[in-house]
């Protein structure tokens, strides 16, 4: 008797508003949605957090050596060409996200997806202050909501608290980077894994069963 592949009914995104590729991801959440009928849960948390705990530059991109440096610069642009999404030099990179990861905390989470794509806005399209209290009251106020009660509300321990523990169940789901989808079981990294998001969640795609005693050797011989 065949069985019919599990269909996800959701699907995690995990998110940082400092990331770029976590805001072209964001611009396919509808596309998964429609080609999976999953419904998308927002799971926003502290990518310095978990950089930290991990022992990962916080801005790696000054590790990277100048070729590769280069090609990350033209790989972003490819890719917000491809998804045909706004992109330019933000006000400051990295900049601090924790306030504003806070007062999407505090939205009402029938609003959450209104406020993260203004946020994700703020920050790689309209190159705005997102750690500047005044302008992210300004875009919620725009969005119809209280922005200056949303952004005092922010700094209440309750927020502060849950963020961290957010991050926490980030690491615990192995969480190393953003954008991160999560499927059932499977942890997908990255904008260029949408397709595989997308199978994974419609038709209970996996990768080959006869490839899991594969494994990398960790022997490396000295050059001559």
């Amino acid at each position: 008797m065949t069985q019919t592949p599990s269909v996800a009914r959701s699907v995690d995104f995990w998110f940082d508003f400092s990331c770029p590729y976590a805001y072209l991801g964001s611009t396919q959440l509808s596309r998964v949605e429609a080609a999976t009928g999953a419904r998308i849960r927002l799971q926003p948390f502290l990518l310095g957090g978990v950089f930290r705990v991990l022992r990962q530059p916080q801005n790696m991109s000054v590790t990277l050596n100048e070729p590769k440096k280069q090609h990350n610069r033209a790989d972003l642009m490819r890719w917000a060409t491809w998804f045909e999404a706004p992109l330019r030099t933000p006000f400051q990179h990295p900049n601090r996200t924790v306030m504003a990861l806070r007062t999407l905390l505090a939205c009402p989470p029938e609003r959450w997806r209104d406020v993260v794509d203004a946020f994700f806005a703020m920050y790689w399209v309209h190159a705005r202050d997102i750690s500047d209290p005044d302008q992210v009251a300004a875009t919620l106020t725009a969005l119809g909501l209280d922005g200056p009660q949303l952004v005092a509300r922010s700094q209440d321990s309750d927020l502060k608290a849950e963020l961290f523990r957010r991050t926490d169940a980030a690491i615990a789901a192995g969480v190393f980077g953003a954008p991160a989808w999560i499927v059932g079981d499977q942890l997908f990294w990255g904008q260029d894994r949408v397709e595989m998001v997308i199978r994974a969640a419609r038709d209970g795609w996996r990768s080959d069963p006869a490839l899991s005693t594969f494994q990398f050797n960790q022997e490396t011989t000295p050059d001559e």
